[in-house]
């Protein structure tokens, strides 16, 4: 579950990552009509549906398998996602994950810095497959945050559990803030000034996957300390 890392808490391992993905679903599961309204207002009203399906289908490959390390956890999930989600959801997402899991190659846990290396990964995946910047009203306006937020935690030799709620408090604030941009990117750009009032439906279940990581290294953190449920468990 944890182990000693180097002067920066525990670690986390295949039990952590298996957990951030139910987790990932549960969360996405709850806020699926939230998510559809989201899109709807700006884009096709998709989003919510696509990725409760493809968390969904994670579950599904996770009942009938364990994956040994957090990058098996995070290749499965992308594989999945690349093949059940439509839409930018599915390429975007999948993306995420597949380059998270290289970053991390065949770790069996990892400290604060390779949860940085995880993040930093994930987000140039998007960044390269969704052609996108920050400040363009996209899920970059949640993942930038988090990555910076995540790499100052870990740079000040914090534990793996804070530098993941620091990313997923940046994430959500940076979701927050794409309410007043213009759109530059997809379908909610040919909305022009339009779009401005309304919450980027992808920043947002950025940060709720995000603050699912977060909530289940908590938790791993809790059950090593002898005070929380073994991660693993689910929400």
């Amino acid at each position: 579950m944890t182990g000693s890392g180097n002067g920066s808490g525990p670690v986390l391992d295949a039990a952590w990552a298996i957990d951030w993905l139910r987790r990932s679903a549960a969360v996405v599961a709850e806020n699926r009509v939230a998510l559809i309204e989201l899109d709807r207002a700006i884009g096709d009203g998709d989003h919510g549906e696509n990725l409760d399906r493809g968390f969904t289908a994670i579950v599904a490959k996770l009942d009938q398998e364990t994956p040994a390390t957090p990058g098996a956890a995070f290749k499965m999930a992308a594989m999945t996602l690349m093949s059940k989600v439509g839409g930018a959801a599915g390429p975007l997402y999948g993306t995420a994950f597949l380059r998270a899991g290289t970053a991390v190659g065949d770790a069996a846990a990892l400290d604060a810095p390779m949860l940085v290396a995880a993040l930093t990964a994930a987000r140039d995946g998007v960044v390269a497959r969704g052609k996108a910047a920050s400040g363009e009203k996209t899920m970059i306006d949640a993942w930038t945050p988090a990555v910076d937020a995540a790499a100052a935690e870990a740079a000040a030799d914090s534990a793996p559990a804070v530098v993941l709620a620091a990313a997923a408090d940046a994430a959500e604030a940076g979701a927050i803030a794409t309410d007043p941009l213009v759109a530059r990117k997809g379908r909610a750009s040919y909305l022009g000034e339009r779009a401005i009032g309304h919450r980027d439906p992808g920043a947002a279940s950025s940060a709720l996957i995000l603050r699912a990581a977060a909530d289940a290294a908590a938790a791993s953190a809790g059950a090593a300390a002898g005070g929380a449920a073994p991660a693993g468990s689910g929400s």
